[in-house]
């Protein structure tokens, strides 16, 4: 007889944008099921902006055991395969000792590359890397259009970081960036049941909420981490520089603008990243992944999901 649903370790999903409530939602998940969480966000990686990066507080560490939190410094690079690697050690120790892994974030780059692989790009030749990083995003984009118009039609124009990237890469290897990703190696989503869940707030509800919490962290120690960070003087390429709020923040620490301004700036960029995340996790994560509006409903839905399914 056909079992239902296969004989394999749990592992729960919790993505959307920032401010939607998903540490709360997978703090409630952990002390229900003894679990273990696990993040998955690019700025929270980084022990250097706990504040900015709204990291759990220390209060909530203590509820419940939380990884891959504030363990990198700010000089260091992380990559999606570099914390895709982190994070597979940290789902299988889990795994190992009878806790449910619940990884939580807003990056889609990471959860795609930790549940799906990465795609085997070979290392590109700095000569190339150097001469598409220097282009005008125009032209970038125009020699994009032409070396590899699939790509070109997928990205926006003026993204320069993906542009540049699906350039070079095509470039070096003769194959489109596509091609290489439909050869993802290295994902777990075939060795565990995944459960996932996205939070999508109301779009409104959520630029409040979002704004809201910038206030609290500009009175709170914000301005501070990156004054901080400032002054270590990392090389400009280093992914912390361009976690969400720092730059305004750095700007009004060197006297370019006021506070007010900075605040309102950081507010705006932080409304813009919870859109473009609502965009990603809407079209790009699996459709049996359950969309709720409500963080305040995740954890008990989650409970009622892996109870049914005979997970926990």
């Amino acid at each position: 007889m056909d079992r239902p649903f296969p004989r394999l370790p749990p592992i729960v999903v919790i993505a959307g944008p920032t401010a939607s409530g998903k540490s709360t939602a997978a703090v409630a998940l952990a002390e229900a099921t003894g679990g273990v969480v696990i993040n998955a966000d690019s700025a929270q990686v980084y022990r250097d902006l706990r504040i900015l990066s709204a990291r759990p507080s220390p209060q909530d560490e203590a509820r419940a055991p939380h990884r891959l939190f504030g363990y990198l410094d700010g000089a260091e690079a992380c990559s999606a395969a570099r914390w895709a690697a982190d994070a597979r050690a940290a789902v299988a120790q889990a795994t190992a000792t009878g806790a449910l892994p619940i990884l939580v974030g807003g990056t889609g780059l990471y959860l795609r590359t930790l549940l799906d692989g990465i795609a085997p790009v070979p290392a590109i030749d700095p000569g190339i890397r150097a001469e598409v990083r220097s282009l005008p995003v125009a032209d970038a984009y125009r020699l994009l259009a032409q070396a590899d118009p699939e790509a070109a039609a997928r990205l926006a124009p003026a993204d320069t970081t993906r542009v540049a990237r699906a350039l070079e890469v095509v470039r070096a290897t003769g194959r489109p960036l596509a091609a290489w990703q439909a050869e993802r190696r290295g994902g777990i989503a075939d060795a565990y049941h995944v459960v996932g869940c996205v939070i999508l707030p109301d779009r409104d509800a959520l630029a409040i909420a979002a704004d809201a919490r910038l206030a609290i962290m500009f009175d709170t120690g914000a301005v501070e981490e990156v004054e901080a960070l400032r002054a270590r003087a990392l090389p400009a390429d280093r992914p912390i520089l361009r976690a969400i709020g720092v730059s305004p923040v750095s700007a009004h620490v060197s006297g370019a603008c006021t506070r007010a301004e900075a605040l309102a700036r950081a507010q705006l960029d932080t409304r813009r990243y919870a859109k473009r995340q609502g965009t990603w996790f809407r079209n790009q994560s699996p459709a049996n992944w359950t969309r709720l509006a409500d963080a305040g409903e995740a954890s008990k839905h989650l409970i009622t999901k892996l109870r049914e399914t005979g997970l926990t």
